[in-house]
């Protein structure tokens, strides 16, 4: 069968290419060539403005259309040199010295890919194609999902609400403060994926530059090499290398990006949680079907769904960053094939964040709910009264809530005020703990 959405073998380029497909601009066979285009041609400029060789500076717009109007047909034509070369990056620059034909700069084509092993050329594409696809996709997905918590801890921050631990009722809170808690955990996560660097390999053959010094020995290739990563890229250039580069600035990505959606898989199952709890309520959509044998389901499918793409993404983020960064010796083939798959847990992760965006989009606070569970909870007051009490220096407070409330599930607004007149304490202390209710008793206004 021909390839298509319906006989793709993964659902990121079947079920759900229509979702993703702008990803591939940074992932696909076609992006990984136009950004090793992109670091060849660079490199060359960059040769030329040393005065290794002559050209003139009117050729390096057209030198640079080469990669900036790269198209995918061009690519299929990379592809078929690859099939006589076997080899990905030579054909890349067997396809940059036909151009230099074009623009009649054969003379100087020799040049292209010079003193380089094929590692220099991934080892600076890849992690531009990373860096790009953070900076204009994963980061601004991330700020939309935490712009969208704002509004819902904004619009919900007076909403008293009973709090559980271990499952079972505890101390009341309000919606928005518990929902700004993953505003400050993913916060917190995005900025110390800030602060990683986007580091490359660019050192030959294993990392000495054992073939630029053997052809230029007084030249200092070092410094020129950090500032042709740094300069042209935006890349850190690392200082000791094998053939390959280190990846574990990499490695550190993907745990981070792992966090994030740890963090969001929380989120997606409390959620669900509170739906099934009935605390949420879900828009409907006409001609929508929630079972196939069930007419009234309303399912959280969309907070399912982030959780199983988010749970995928981390099993693939898990294994890139315990793989990559260990290499036999001064190199194996093992990260090349895995690095191809950097875009898999990326597009699934996307695919989480529109999934959670949707069913934000879709809840519908159940005030009465949530206002009948605080209702029939009265027992969580009685952290409150044995603090006053202590206060007060009130003998036993804790012993005498205990025995009230413990295992008791028939404790009511009434039975608490029946305690609270039972107690040899001044009236007016009695008018404050019972001023004390499940809807006022919330801590502090956030």
């Amino acid at each position: 069968m021909d390839l298509s959405v319906l006989t793709a073998i993964s659902p990121i380029d079947g079920r759900y290419r229509n979702q993703l497909h702008h990803l591939d601009y940074y992932f696909s066979e076609y992006a990984l060539i136009r950004f090793r285009l992109m670091v060849e041609i660079e490199y060359f400029i960059a040769l030329s403005q040393k005065k290794f060789f002559p050209l003139r500076a009117t050729l390096h717009k057209p030198l640079r259309e080469i990669y900036l109007n790269f198209t995918p047909e061009k690519a299929a034509e990379i592809k078929t040199m690859e099939k006589v070369t076997n080899h990905d990056v030579k054909a890349v620059e067997y396809y940059i010295k036909k151009e230099l034909d074009v623009l009649k700069l054969s003379a100087v084509k020799e040049w292209v890919h010079f003193g380089l092993t094929s590692q220099d050329i991934n080892n600076t594409a890849i992690p531009l194609l990373w860096k790009e696809s953070l900076e204009h996709e994963f980061f601004p997905a991330v700020a939309n999902i935490v712009i969208e918590l704002r509004k819902m801890a904004q619009t919900w921050k007076d909403i008293p609400m009973l709090a559980r631990t271990h499952g079972q009722p505890a101390s009341p809170t309000k919606l928005g403060k518990e929902i700004m808690v993953y505003v400050e955990r993913i916060e917190q996560q995005v900025a110390l994926m800030h602060t990683i660097p986007y580091s490359c390999k660019f050192g030959g053959a294993t990392g000495n530059f054992n073939a630029h010094v053997v052809a230029y020995p007084t030249v200092q290739w070092v410094r020129f090499a950090n500032e042709f990563c740094s300069n042209r890229l935006g890349l850190q250039r690392q200082q000791y290398t094998t053939q390959i580069e280190h990846y574990d600035n990499f490695a550190a990505h993907f745990d981070g990006m792992k966090r994030v959606n740890n963090i969001l898989i929380d989120l997606c199952r409390d959620i669900w949680t509170y739906i099934s709890m009935d605390y949420f309520k879900q828009k409907t959509k006409k001609g929508e079907i929630g079972s196939s044998a069930m007419p009234h389901k309303v399912n959280p499918i969309d907070f399912e769904n982030a959780e199983g793409n988010l749970g995928f993404a981390n099993a693939i983020f898990e294994h890139l960053a315990a793989k990559l960064p260990i290499s036999r010796l001064q190199r194996d083939l093992t990260d090349s094939t895995v690095l191809r798959n950097v875009g898999v847990p990326f597009a699934h992760t996307i695919l989480a964040f529109k999934s959670m965006e949707k069913g934000f989009g879709k809840l519908l606070l159940n005030e009465r709910k949530i206002r009948e569970d605080l209702d029939n909870n009265w027992a969580v007051v009685a952290e409150a009264l044995q603090t006053v009490l202590r206060r007060e220096n009130y003998p036993q407070p804790y012993e005498a809530l205990k025995e009230l409330t413990r295992g008791n599930d028939q404790v009511t607004e009434k039975s608490i005020r029946q305690f609270i007149d039972s107690l040899k304490i001044p009236a007016t202390l009695k008018r404050e703990l019972k001023s004390i209710t499940p809807w006022n008793y919330t801590g502090v206004n956030f």
